[in-house]
């Protein structure tokens, strides 16, 4: 048995969805479970932007949730998760509380504004337009991926400032490994630079020059700028992420999925985690796999799954993303 790529559209209970605005180089990403998944989350950045985390803490008893929202705008974004609540309870999709159905929306933003337009962020209307664009999508459609949705206005490697960073972006990729399917997508805004895990030869970066593509190793360039080391763009990044998957778990097995999949972003960026960063990730598990096959699945096999699909989103989203704002992306400095 071996991992076969497949769709992230093709994994049952969850449907994705994208606003992107070009001009301002911001958006957001829905990423819809009609029927309700059981959600976790592990929260490794010290700046995080976030909304509905504490009712997935395995204690707590809402055990189902309708949505996740990744979004652009800092905590302005947060707005998007409104329009996501407003446009689900349209169609009737919801936690049912007797009196009508409240929609499970949990949402985590990076911050795009240093990029693009800072007055323009996703709202609400924002939110309605993904989770329209993810209702009204074909089950195994290709999701668009690179400088769209959460990932229009993420850049990467800005130790040395905006100037000499590089376009960051989204990714999504998923896998089969016999009947368990496991699916990532990430939006990915990081302070560090973006390697392969497989060489650790960069994908994107800070830069020697503004006007240059070569990628300095922003970690050994922070240790020869020790006695003068700032950072110029104080907790304004952030990698937001969410696995998806058919197994049935609990809450508790979602968060220890979430928290094995974090090893992805130690094992992509560099650096990761920092006090600048507010990476978070998400787990939505729909059920859809027989119990009987899932039963025979170990927990730490649907967690290691779990990583390498992250891992090859986030390099999916600095490989797909494309120049915006004349910062240059990874098609550029491979020309």
């Amino acid at each position: 048995m071996s991992l076969s790529p497949i769709a992230i559209t093709a994994i049952p209970g969850f449907c994705f969805g994208h606003y992107t605005d070009l001009d301002a180089a911001t958006g957001c990403t829905a990423i819809v479970a009609p029927q309700g998944a059981t959600g976790g989350v592990d929260v490794r950045g010290a700046a995080p932007a976030s909304r509905e985390t504490d009712l997935l803490r395995p204690e707590n008893t809402v055990d189902k949730v309708h949505a996740v929202m990744l979004s652009g705008g800092s905590a302005y974004g947060l707005e998007a998760a409104s329009g996501a609540i407003r446009e689900l309870e349209a169609h009737d999709i919801g936690l049912d509380v007797g009196v009508g159905k409240v929609p499970i929306v949990c949402s985590s933003c990076l911050f795009d504004l240093g990029f693009g337009r800072s007055d323009v962020r996703p709202t609400d209307q924002a939110g309605i337009a993904a989770v329209r664009e993810a209702l009204g999508s074909d089950p195994g459609s290709p999701l668009a991926e690179g400088s769209v949705g959460a990932g229009t206005g993420a850049t990467v490697g800005k130790l040395a400032g905006p100037q000499c960073a590089m376009k960051g972006g989204l990714g999504a990729r998923a896998f089969a490994l016999g009947p368990l399917q496991v699916g990532a997508i990430s939006a990915v805004n990081a302070v560090g630079n973006v390697v392969d895990p497989a060489t650790l030869k960069p994908i994107a970066g800070m830069r020697a020059t503004a006007d240059g593509t070569d990628i300095i190793d922003m970690e050994e360039a922070m240790i020869a700028m020790a006695s003068q080391l700032s950072m110029p763009l104080d907790r304004t990044n952030t990698t937001i992420s969410c696995i998806v998957t058919n197994a049935a778990l609990t809450k508790a097995q979602a968060t220890k999925v979430a928290q094995m999949a974090a090893d992805a972003y130690a094992h992509t960026i560099r650096p990761t985690h920092t006090t600048n960063d507010g990476d978070t990730i998400y787990v939505l598990a729909s059920g859809a796999l027989d119990a009987e096959a899932g039963a025979a699945i170990p927990l730490d096999l649907i967690g290691l799954v779990a990583t390498r699909a992250l891992e090859a989103a986030i390099v999916a989203g600095c490989t797909e993303a494309t120049s915006l704002y004349g910062l240059p992306a990874h098609r550029d400095c491979m020309e």
